[in-house]
């Protein structure tokens, strides 16, 4: 690593760490408040307070689990700027921190119209990918119907006749997601791969699903970008606009031709995109 790349990830895992005391910090007064409304909720009439105890609770659980998640990050870029491993990406911590073999982030628009993607590794990519290509899968399902998605063994297949095979094809054989839900919408849905027994429906996940929502959207340190590791799909963007102004055509029509080129070339939009954006690649 060059000095000015080791300097890079030193600072982003001193945000990082800043970012883990912060957390920490509104997880122990939200804790601390919690405390206080279950002594009130014990005496008669307190049941207003139990309620407010629980919220206190949920708010504590989901500010430790964007902690770890910020310290998994924090770890993995210091290790990175001492020479040792590649490059971190912050979903990789998410992966980690639910004990799975790959996770994606996925954000979507009112539309249910794929925004952007954040993945822990070059297989929840490919996953993620064949959502994109595909239209259909776990996330997808999770975002669009705002509920948990599991699917395992030939259940994969069964429920999503295209992506399943291809799913598996890359050696994924179960597959969750759980919806990023807001107060008024659904931003999105968290997928993991070969999750392990006990996680899907757990506590454990739909915390991790909490943090990321505060993490991404709407917390004090928002980062949409996650340290730099969000893929908002411009260059495919870029060639639908292209294709729209070449053809005549609606920009959501030029996105589908990308996406049905990259199928049947077996390679990703963004290969399809740069082709066309370069001159190498003509469609009609």
């Amino acid at each position: 690593m060059n000095p000015q790349g080791h300097e890079e990830a030193l600072v982003l895992a001193a945000k990082a760490r800043e970012r883990v005391a912060r957390a920490t910090e509104r997880a122990q007064r939200a804790e601390a408040a919690a405390e206080r409304h279950e002594l009130l909720a014990a005496k008669p009439g307190g049941e207003f307070h139990a309620q407010i105890a629980a919220t206190h609770r949920r708010s504590a659980a989901c500010q430790y689990a964007s902690a770890r998640l910020q310290g998994a990050f924090a770890d993995n870029t210091a290790a990175w700027a001492r020479g040792r491993g590649a490059p971190p990406r912050f979903m990789a911590g998410v992966a980690e921190a639910c004990g799975t073999r790959g996770a994606a982030l996925t954000l979507v628009d009112s539309g249910q119209n794929q925004l952007a993607v954040a993945v822990s590794d070059e297989q929840s990519r490919a996953a993620q990918e064949l959502e994109y290509v595909l239209g259909e899968g776990p996330s997808k399902d999770a975002a669009s119907g705002r509920r948990p998605v599991h699917a395992s063994g030939p259940g994969i297949a069964t429920l999503w006749r295209g992506y399943g095979p291809a799913l598996t094809s890359l050696g994924i054989a179960s597959v969750a997601a759980v919806p990023l839900e807001t107060q008024d919408s659904c931003i999105g849905a968290l997928a993991v791969f070969d999750p392990p027994p006990g996680l899907v429906g757990s506590p454990g996940l739909a915390e991790v699903a909490a943090a990321l929502i505060g993490i991404v959207l709407l917390g004090p340190d928002a980062d949409p970008e996650l340290y730099g590791g969000t893929d908002h799909r411009v260059a495919v963007q870029q060639a639908a606009g292209v294709l729209s102004a070449r053809m005549g055509c609606p920009v959501g029509d030029a996105v589908a031709l990308i996406k049905a080129r990259a199928f049947a070339e077996d390679v990703s939009t963004e290969v399809i995109a740069r082709r066309i954006v370069r001159g190498d690649l003509k469609l009609n």
